[in-house]
């Protein structure tokens, strides 16, 4: 469900931590932790908020969306699917897709159609259909790139979902302008 001030007061109560306070405490420990299965849970907690249009100022102000794209690098299959996630679920908002874009997250969201994880998957094609535009298409509509997700959109028989974003992402970005 999307936040707004007036429920996120009432769900915090007087004494619970404002969210802007509760996500610089993730970022640090996250930032702090040595243990993978801690780094895990936190970029998978914070890819959760990435998806409430509420938390998005504050994940730019605390440079989350950077931490993200720092996750995709990791050899961890776990944080990458996590950091792409929260990639995915953050770049329908245009600013947000902005800095993505620029912090080069165009090429490790491509190189995650190649994972062996299937949220991973999902996640990277959600991702490149939200950040595929005009000033971009030409970096994300490569022949290999358009190979891929053709693939994927015919291997229904594999997975549903696959199947689904990749043609959503063909009938957006590659069939409405070859019209």
């Amino acid at each position: 469900m999307f936040t707004n001030d007036r429920r996120q007061e009432e769900r915090t109560g007087k004494y619970g931590s404002p969210r802007l306070q509760y996500l610089q405490e993730l970022v640090s420990q996250f930032q702090n932790s040595t243990d993978e299965e801690t780094k895990e849970k936190i970029a998978a907690n914070l890819a959760n908020f990435a998806y409430d249009p509420y938390n998005y100022k504050f994940l730019r102000q605390l440079n989350v969306l950077e931490l993200f794209l720092d996750c995709m690098t990791e050899p961890n299959e776990r944080l990458v699917e996590f950091g792409v996630g929260g990639i995915c679920n953050s770049c329908v908002d245009l600013a947000n897709a902005a800095i993505v874009t620029q912090n080069g997250g165009i090429p490790l969201t491509i190189q995650c159609l190649s994972s062996p994880v299937r949220n991973t998957v999902n996640y990277a094609l959600g991702a490149l259909y939200y950040l595929c535009n005009a000033s971009n298409k030409e970096e994300i509509l490569k022949p290999e790139v358009v190979d891929i997700i053709n693939r994927y959109a015919a291997a229904e028989a594999v997975s549903v979902s696959f199947s689904n974003l990749a043609k959503a992402f063909l009938d957006k970005h590659v069939r409405a302008s070859e019209a």
